[in-house]
This record gives structure tokens, C-alpha cells and sequence, in this order.
């Protein structure tokens, strides 16, 4: 397997029973994102450079085979590394089954790995909705956004979807869009919704988050919102 002339991983959690569902598994944090999300927990791995590289994760995980059952791969934006396909199906080859954290950007990427049946788990980050996508990313990906969600409806991959909310960006009334959104292009089953936690360092500095959700309020007749955090 090539790797990259850089280190493209920012950081490894060794450990966790919570980012993968019945799972116990290790979290890859990838360096680098294309996406400025103002709520952004991890500014020193969005806008750090990565410190391991691809051979050293590979002898982390043979210390961990019969340990762990799963690999979650985060960030930053871990589908935008350019040999994430070989570090994938390395891993994949050692029997670890794999979970994408991912902003949806790279649809071509997801699409190869669907095809080639090298993924188990995808968790897809619903940022906003189009009209508010840009400010609150500082992107125009919207649109890979999209494709990616139809990939994954169209495909038989277990996957979610995910929002993080900060009541300055996104009120309650958008969060009602946002599951009339889902239910249009035909998703059903949960669609988690993450508070913003007070009192951490983000992307750009942000009031106090006020605001109380309720789930069943929240909920239609084919999407269960359910809380996180």
C-alpha cells in the first residue's frame, strides 16, 4: 500500500463503545476538511496537519485485532486523502468493519466504496439547508451534499443522518424544513440531531446556545428525531 508523502492523521482514539452502535472500535481523526463549519468542534484538525501516517495506524490495528470490531474513520473530512481507498480496503482486509464519518462531499468516493462493498456504516452530516449551507460552511457543496444522499437512499448501506444545531444557525423552524427535506427525497427512520455544547473552542466564536429541542415535535410520520447530547 502507497501512503502519503504527509502524515494524514491528526490523532487516534484507541477506544470507544459510542461513535459506532453495538460496536467497539477506534476513531481515525483525519487532518483537513474543505468545508469552515462555524460550530466546528475541532479547529486544530480541520486547520492542523496530520502527525501518523497510514503504515503506523496499520501496526496500531494489528495490536488490536480480536480487540476491536470496527474502524471509524472522522475529522476533518476523511474521504478527501487521496489514498483513503487503499488505507480502507487494508483495514477491511484485516477484518475490521468500517464506519465514514463524512460531510458528503466526495459522492465519487462514497459511490467506489458502496460499489466495491468496502464500507459498512455511514454517518452523513446534514449541515443546513441550501439556503443557509453557505454561511454556515463557508462552502458551495450543497449540491455533493445531495448526491451523496441519493447515493446512499439508492444503495442498501446502513447509514444515518446527522445535524448539529446552534440555536444562532439554525432555529427550530429550519430544523422542521430539514425533516420535510429528508422526507422529500424519500428518507425514513431516525435523524439525529446533536446539541451544540457551550464553552467549547469552534471555527468562529458563538453565543450561547439556548435551545431546547423536542424530539416528538420535531418528528413526522416517517423520521424519528432523536437527541444526542
Amino acid at each position: 500500500m502507497k501512503e502519503n508523502a504527509s502524515n494524514p492523521i491528526y490523532s487516534i482514539t484507541p477506544f470507544t463503545l459510542l461513535d459506532y452502535a453495538h460496536k467497539s472500535a477506534c476513531i481515525l481523526w483525519f487532518a483537513g476538511c474543505n468545508m469552515r463549519c462555524l460550530y466546528c468542534y475541532n479547529p486544530e484538525i480541520v486547520l492542523g496537519k496530520g502527525t501518523i501516517s497510514f503504515s503506523k495506524v496499520i501496526s496500531f490495528l494489528h495490536s488490536r485485532k480480536n480487540l476491536l470490531d470496527a474502524v471509524v474513520f472522522s475529522g476533518g473530512e476523511c474521504l478527501l486523502h487521496k489514498n483513503i481507498m487503499e488505507l480502507i480496503m487494508e483495514i477491511k482486509k484485516m477484518g475490521f468493519q468500517i464506519k465514514i464519518d463524512t460531510n458528503g462531499s466526495k459522492p465519487n468516493v462514497i459511490k467506489t466504496l458502496i460499489e466495491n462493498r468496502l464500507i459498512d456504516y455511514v454517518a452523513l452530516d446534514f449541515k443546513a439547508l441550501q439556503e443557509n449551507f453557505k454561511h454556515i460552511t463557508q462552502s458551495e457543496l450543497f449540491d455533493k451534499f445531495e448526491a451523496s444522499l441519493h447515493l446512499l437512499l439508492e444503495s442498501q448501506l446502513p447509514f444515518e443522518v446527522r445535524t448539529t444545531v446552534h440555536s444562532e444557525l439554525i432555529p427550530e423552524k429550519d430544523i422542521l424544513k430539514m425533516v420535510a427535506y429528508l422526507e422529500s427525497k424519500n428518507y425514513s427512520g431516525n435523524y439525529y440531531l446533536q446539541h451544540f455544547v457551550n464553552g467549547v473552542s469552534t471555527l468562529k466564536p458563538l453565543g450561547h446556545s439556548y435551545q431546547k429541542l423536542d424530539s416528538q415535535k420535531l418528528s413526522s410520520a416517517r423520521i424519528k428525531v432523536c437527541l444526542r447530547g
